[in-house]
């Protein structure tokens, strides 16, 4: 073998000891990163979940008053996955009703539903019923209005969502459940007469579901 040959050799050889050893050092480092993360996830976990929870309870206690249950509704669930029950709540995937009681008995229900038919799209509302169907609140968590107008079902742009509070649906105020333009109990946003009456529809529908299903959604 000569010499040129035996040089080449040592130098394949050196460069593949050189890539092994960096690919060793790099997974080395990725090991390590995978490492840190999870023990970090691990100590960090536990606490940004009990923010999050906090965080949710806080918005239920918008729409329902802490005074009036006792129990923890974020582990007191039930969750409808029923296509034609979700429909009636303009919901395409499961909804959950966090079931609030006091002293074991009903006091609450608290639920997201979906009004299709906002002037921009889809507007999400959490909403709190009592055991006898009366709204105790209703608060919009997401939408795309128009600022300035639809965004006042906003309750820090306009006080109008806290004509809810108290309302029930009976067959005898069915008529109601609608504007003032149109012929019901509700103002309408000047401009903006959409999304009142999406908002409305939803709360009616939610209602109506529950004055359907009301009891065994406690079950």
């Amino acid at each position: 073998m000569n010499k040129s040959s035996s040089s080449q050799q040592t130098m394949v050889s050196a460069l593949i000891k050189s890539m092994f050893g960096s690919a060793y050092k790099l997974s080395l480092f990725v090991l390590i990163s995978i490492m840190l993360l999870l023990t970090v996830r691990y100590f960090t976990s536990p606490v940004i979940t009990l923010a999050e929870n906090q965080t949710l309870l806080n918005t239920f206690n918008q729409v329902l008053p802490i005074d009036l249950y006792n129990n923890d509704p974020l582990t007191d669930t039930k969750k409808i996955t029923n296509p034609v029950m979700l429909a009636r709540l303009g919901a395409e995937s499961p909804v959950t009703f966090y079931r609030a009681r006091k002293n074991k008995q009903p006091a609450g229900l608290i639920f997201t539903v979906t009004a299709p038919n906002g002037y921009s799209g889809d507007i999400t509302l959490l909403i709190g019923v009592l055991p006898d169907g009366r709204v105790s609140g209703v608060r919009v968590l997401k939408h795309k209005e128009t600022p300035g107008l639809g965004d006042k079902i906003e309750l820090n742009k306009n006080p109008w969502i806290l004509e809810f509070n108290g309302r029930n649906v009976r067959h005898d105020n069915d008529s109601n459940w609608a504007v003032k333009k149109d012929g019901g109990d509700f103002d309408q946003f000047t401009g903006a007469t959409i999304t009142p009456r999406a908002v409305i529809g939803a709360v009616k529908n939610a209602l109506m579901f529950i004055n359907e299903h009301g009891d065994s959604l406690y079950e």
